[in-house]
């Protein structure tokens, strides 16, 4: 790779307009300092987040971007001041790479709530680089921002527990809620719904998966290990599970009625919303004040949190649905995420693709 403090070229795959398709890109990693890592990528997760940066839902997209915030991947080489990680050991990135270390979050283990975070790719790092991610045989990252994978936990497994998984786990966490006898509802069975699922029965918890439709019963109940299976648009069973809840984490990524998930809590039972929707939601505000009832969000975790995550998740056996694909597939892949089309997170094998 050569000396770690030079630049090296490397080459990713980078959305390079807001139709958002990846092709070849060639750019330079940022210079390395002495808490830096240098990390070989091996595999990168596909986060619907990666579409709405690609094709600019958000309004906020610069390019070339190179998407990718699930990394996983071996250290190659360390700075002279990095304590935490050896080379050879098995590491992961996920959404961030930085904050400025001196606000109230950054100080009590919050960082990822910190107003001048930098997120892991479409962002500015502090030598004002441009970040970018994960599809590309390398990363230089922090040692504050890297996190180590327990020994015995498929590389290709984690990738999805950096995003998908801490975002499950952290919110459980905060409020109160990792311990068993809780019952919890899934509404949303993408990426981090079914992490949901996983992680909230490796708690203990109750869980109810609520869909839409009836189509994905089998999968939630016979696959993943769901309790129950409720069906948004059955009135009779939204009916009889009226107050049955303490929380539901909300993964869906669209504009969707709040209301209708309000009814299902208990007194003080939380909607807990993760999923990035760009446009207004709306309800009415006896349904909460009759039950004191809180809406509220969570975005990811700390990097406390993600280690932590990542222990829970070694020591329940607690695995992501994953389907593998390289390189040359990733829009193919993006495309079908787009619909859905995917049980339940594609992972990029970027060591083994030509790029």
């Amino acid at each position: 790779m050569g000396s770690l403090e030079n630049e090296r070229s490397v080459t990713g795959w980078a959305a390079k307009d807001p139709s958002g398709i990846l092709s070849p890109y060639t750019y330079k990693l940022r210079k390395t300092g002495p808490e830096d890592v240098c990390i070989k990528v091996l595999h990168c997760g596909i986060c619907h987040t990666d579409i709405h940066q690609t094709k600019n839902h958000l309004g906020m997209s610069n390019y070339p971007m190179v998407p990718g915030h699930e990394v996983v991947g071996e250290v190659e080489e360390v700075g002279s001041n990095v304590t935490k990680f050896r080379v050879g050991e098995a590491v992961g990135v996920g959404c961030l790479v930085g904050c400025c270390r001196s606000c109230e979050p950054c100080n009590s283990s919050k960082e990822q709530y910190c107003n001048k975070r930098i997120w892991s790719y479409n962002d500015i790092y502090h030598d004002g680089q441009p970040t970018q991610g994960g599809f590309a045989p390398a990363m230089v990252v922090h040692q504050q921002f890297v996190v180590r994978i327990p020994e015995g936990l498929a590389l290709e497994q984690a990738a999805p527990l950096l995003c998908a998984g801490v975002t499950v786990y952290s919110p459980l966490k905060h409020f109160g809620l990792i311990k068993s006898g809780v019952r919890g509802g899934i509404l949303g069975l993408g990426g981090v719904g079914h992490m949901g699922v996983k992680i909230a029965k490796a708690m203990g918890h109750h869980v109810t998966v609520i869909s839409s439709s009836d189509r994905k019963r089998e999968e939630a109940m016979e696959h993943l290990g769901a309790d129950e299976y409720l069906v948004s648009s059955n009135a009779t069973q939204m009916q009889a599970a009226t107050e049955s809840l303490d929380y539901i984490l909300d993964t869906i990524p669209v504009n969707h009625p709040l209301e209708p998930y309000i009814s299902l809590l208990k007194v003080d039972g939380k909607l807990i919303i993760t999923g990035v929707i760009s446009t207004p939601m709306q309800f009415i505000t006896p349904m909460l004040m009759l039950g004191r009832k809180s809406i509220t969000g969570s975005f990811i975790g700390s990097m406390e949190e993600t280690q932590e995550m990542l222990e829970f998740c070694k020591e329940k056996s607690v695995e992501s649905k994953i389907e593998i694909v390289k390189m040359d597939y990733v829009n193919t892949a993006i495309q079908r995420l787009e619909k859905n089309d995917v049980r339940y997170r594609f992972v990029v094998d970027v060591a083994r693709s030509k790029i």
